[in-house]
């Protein structure tokens, strides 16, 4: 297999570059993420419908990874719940190393074949959810292992790497595979590779939170009001949709917890 996330920077001593070019260099190399994205779409649409039927009928996403690819997926599970207001176990993120590796790195936990799927048992994960492995070099045997035994309990499961021909895609009922290229800094996948995953997860869970309903318009009706700007916000939506000042839409947002509930109150009045 050959990996082109290992591939040689196309770039020669970055050590001798001024800031500026540094900078520019970077950026040109960040441009063609979006652009491997969009010859993947067909890939991604599949898996979302493939999410969105689980998650319709009752099931949970999960998330599987290490590194940087780990912390990518506990990242878009932990924004799902103040996003759009679900609970907290809906979309869940796990990481070889247990939470002490989103921090610090747990030496050789992503070489353990059999964590994953007992991370996962933890949850009581089951065939009516869906378990999607992220890796950018497809190869990492934490990941891999821990789809290979949710295929065999008959648990769906999808994977985003970076590579062509990963063993990953062998244990991925979906696999989106998103070619990025070699890296700026030779081998360091958290760059471009890292891009594209979070492009991908951020596209993942959203199209399907939306599917479930859990957006009005182009609103987060669902929000938690967590802090002073998002009591703001979810304030200016109440004003929009009903015949009330700031004061009272805030007021009504208040006592209802939510954009959705305050203006379910003003209809059944």
């Amino acid at each position: 297999m050959s990996r082109t996330t290992e591939k040689d920077s196309n770039y020669r001593h970055l050590d001798k570059m001024t800031t500026e070019e540094l900078l520019s260099n970077i950026n040109r190399e960040d441009q063609s993420v979006p652009q491997a994205i969009q010859l993947v779409l067909p890939s991604i649409s599949a898996l979302v419908e493939a999410v969105y039927q689980k998650m319709s009928a009752g099931g949970r996403l999960f998330y599987i990874g290490a590194g940087t690819s780990g912390r990518l997926g506990i990242v878009d599970a932990s924004e799902c719940p103040p996003t759009f207001g679900v609970p907290h176990d809906w979309v869940v993120g796990i990481i070889s190393g247990g939470d002490r590796a989103i921090r610090k790195a747990v030496e050789f936990a992503e070489d353990d074949t059999a964590r994953a799927y007992k991370d996962l048992q933890a949850y009581d994960v089951s065939s009516a959810d869906f378990v999607i492995g992220i890796a950018a070099s497809g190869t990492t045997p934490y990941v891999i292992g821990g789809l290979a035994q949710c295929q065999q309990a008959g648990i769906q499961t999808g994977c985003i790497v970076c590579n062509k021909e990963a063993p990953m895609e062998q244990h991925a009922d979906f696999a989106i595979v998103c070619e990025v290229g070699p890296e700026f800094v030779t081998g360091s996948t958290r760059m471009k590779a890292g891009t594209a995953q979070k492009l991908i997860l951020n596209m993942i869970s959203t199209s399907v939170m939306i599917k479930l309903g859990r957006v009005v318009d182009n609103k987060m009706v669902d929000m938690q009001l967590s802090n002073d700007k998002l009591v703001d916000r979810g304030a200016k939506m109440v004003m929009k949709q009903s015949t009330l000042d700031y004061d009272a839409a805030k007021a009504l947002l208040l006592k209802h917890g939510s954009v959705r509930s305050a203006l379910a109150s003003i209809e059944t009045v």
